[in-house]
């Protein structure tokens, strides 16, 4: 047997590293990175580590925790602008946490699905807090706008990733663009006066928007756990007839 080609002995292997969750979230960013999300198995990465798949549910419980400890990493990168008022920081920080998200197709479906419970994702959510805080936004308010607020950006950013590509996705628009054109104001009456409007703006300008809009409700809307305002009772005009 040619010694160039016969199998080597597990003893003549360098040693394998001792299996972590650290260990095994580090394969998993190093296929994200080169084979993208989809392609992060509990039985590729398995292959990666050089051990079984039933090994790695000691550390991670399946797939929907790896990918959103996956999340987590990538969201190390994520910080608000440090000059701006609360609410240009606040929009920042989201549009920050949206890029990550469009950087790496297939994240964003499985943050919809499974929220990364790590350090830096509480990190986000503790940076979220302090800015409406810091918009005088009450911490009740405030604690279920950061659910709405997330949840436009991932499903923003998710919406965007299904696409097949940058040109499908402009095809798509254009053919929406040509359908809106193309009504009957006898039977769209409203798409017909609107539809240049419709379709306006830039994607990042809509979702900017879209924040915005988000951020003054959340300031101005109470949530059910808020004490209802009384109406002050009615007093008596001076000079009024008895």
């Amino acid at each position: 047997m040619d010694p160039r080609t016969a199998p080597r002995s597990r003893r003549e292997r360098p040693a394998k590293p001792a299996l972590s969750r650290a260990v095994i979230v580090a394969a998993a960013m190093e296929i994200t990175r080169a084979e993208g999300l989809p392609k992060v198995t509990m039985r590729r990465l398995a292959r990666a580590l050089d051990t079984g798949p039933a090994s790695l549910y000691v550390y991670v419980a399946n797939t929907a925790a790896l990918h959103a400890a996956i999340l987590d990493e990538f969201l190390g990168t994520v910080e608000a602008p440090a000059e701006g008022e609360w609410h240009e920081r606040l929009e920042g920080l989201l549009g920050a946490y949206t890029a990550v998200l469009l950087a790496h197709p297939g994240l964003a479906a499985s943050a919809l699905v499974a929220r990364p419970g790590g350090p830096r994702y509480l990190a986000l959510l503790e940076t979220l807090l302090r800015l409406l805080d810091e918009g005088g936004v009450s911490g009740g308010r405030a604690a279920w706008g950061v659910d709405a607020l997330l949840l436009h950006a991932t499903a923003t950013a998710a919406e965007h990733a299904g696409r097949d590509g940058a040109e499908a996705e402009q095809d798509d628009w254009d053919a929406l663009t040509r359908a809106v054109g193309a009504v009957d104001e006898r039977t769209h009456p409203r798409i017909a006066a609107l539809g240049s409007a419709l379709m306006s703006g830039t994607p990042h300008e809509r979702l900017a928007w879209g924040f915005r809009t988000l951020i003054n409700g959340i300031a101005h809307t109470p949530v059910p756990t808020e004490p209802v305002p009384t109406e002050p009772a009615p007093t008596e005009t001076p000079g009024a007839a008895s």
